[in-house]
This record gives structure tokens, sequence and C-alpha cells, in this order.
């Protein structure tokens, strides 16, 4: 009878350890920062000032993961960053762009953290999803958008950042991701594709 308890709580305990290292391979984060969006050419135009110029709006970020390899000196973690902002304003000296436009990206990624169980934990993630931009009705000018006022773009993201440990099963993360995109529909047409910069710090939780 005592070998069986013994038994017992021998597999109990076993079952514990078991499902406590299994939990702590996921995670959630949030992050709040800005999106910077590098002034855009408009060929053509003869203007003195021929760039379209974008606001840096408050942004934010929501994160799951899931650690699949650790190996101690480092570690792969399949993620799915969301990042979106609200009103982010734009400005061109025609005024017949989009006073403004809300964009979200999600971007399944790949990250690898180096020594992911220390306190400091250096990270590079890279993947690719789309982006969501919801243009303004209303043009600077203050007339009616007739242009489109949704666009579905492909979006790749390269970022970087360091998870830095506060507590056993949360941190402190800096990070800055790079959300590069099809362009928004701004009635103009810019030179290029943007990269929309996310830059912003957060807490993660490892469960």
């Amino acid at each position: 009878m005592a070998r069986i308890r013994y038994a017992v709580v021998v597999l109990c305990a076993a079952a514990m350890l078991t499902a406590s290292a299994a939990a702590q391979n996921n995670e959630i984060s949030g992050a709040i920062g800005r999106i910077f969006i590098s002034d855009q050419g408009v060929p053509g135009t003869f203007l003195a000032d021929s760039n379209i110029h974008f606001g840096d709006q408050l942004s934010y970020e929501l994160n799951y993961g899931h650690r699949f390899v650790d190996i101690g000196v480092a570690a792969l973690t399949v993620e799915v960053p969301f990042v979106f902002s609200i009103d982010q304003k734009v400005n061109f000296t025609l005024g017949n762009v989009p006073k403004s436009f809300n964009s979200c990206f999600l971007t399944p990624s790949a990250r690898i953290n180096f020594f992911p169980n220390a306190g400091f934990s250096p990270w590079i993630s890279g993947g690719g999803g789309f982006g969501r931009f919801a243009e303004s009705s209303e043009l600077e000018d203050g007339s009616h958008n007739s242009g489109s006022t949704g666009t579905t773009v492909g979006a790749a993201q390269l970022g970087v950042g360091l998870d830095v440990r506060l507590l056993r099963s949360v941190m402190l993360r800096g990070e800055v991701r790079d959300l590069y995109s099809g362009k928004v529909q701004l009635n103009v047409n810019p030179q290029s594709k943007q990269h929309n910069i996310f830059a912003g710090v957060g807490l993660s939780w490892r469960f």
C-alpha cells in the first residue's frame, strides 16, 4: 500500500513538473509605441514640397508566441505579432490625400532569443503576412474622399528586441519592427512601398 501511495505521489509530481515545463513554452505580450513612416516622394508634381508626410501616432502590439526549441544558448519561438494604429495623420501640399488612416498588420514570424533563460535576452524576428489600411472618407482639404477607403496589402516583418526579466515569468520587452508593406491608397502615386517602423515597449508573460 505504501508503495502504491509513493508511486502515485511520484507520478503526480512528474505530471506537475511536465505541465509546468510545457506551460512555460507559451507567452502573450503587449506593447505600446509609435509607427514611423518615412516621407514618400510624389514624382511629376513640381511642387516646392512634393513629399507626403506621415504623423507618428500612438500604436499598439498584441502578440502570442509558442516556444518549440530551447537549447540553452538560443530558443526558437513561433510568434504572431498584431500591430495596429488608429488615426495616423497625412499631410501633402495639394491637400488631396485622406486626412488620416487606420492600419493593422498580422505577420506570423519566427523569433530567435539568445540566452532565453538569462536576465537579459536579445532577439531577432522575421516573417510575413498582410496589412490592412482604412483610409479616411475625408480629404485633408475637407472635401469627400471618392478614392479607396479600404486596402489590403502584403507585409514582411523584421524585428529586433530585448527581453529583461522582472519576475520568473514576466519580462520587460523593448522592440523595433520594420513592417514593410504595400502602399496605403492616398489618391497620389508615391515612389515606393513603405516601411512602417514600430518602436515600442511592453510586457511579456510566459505560462
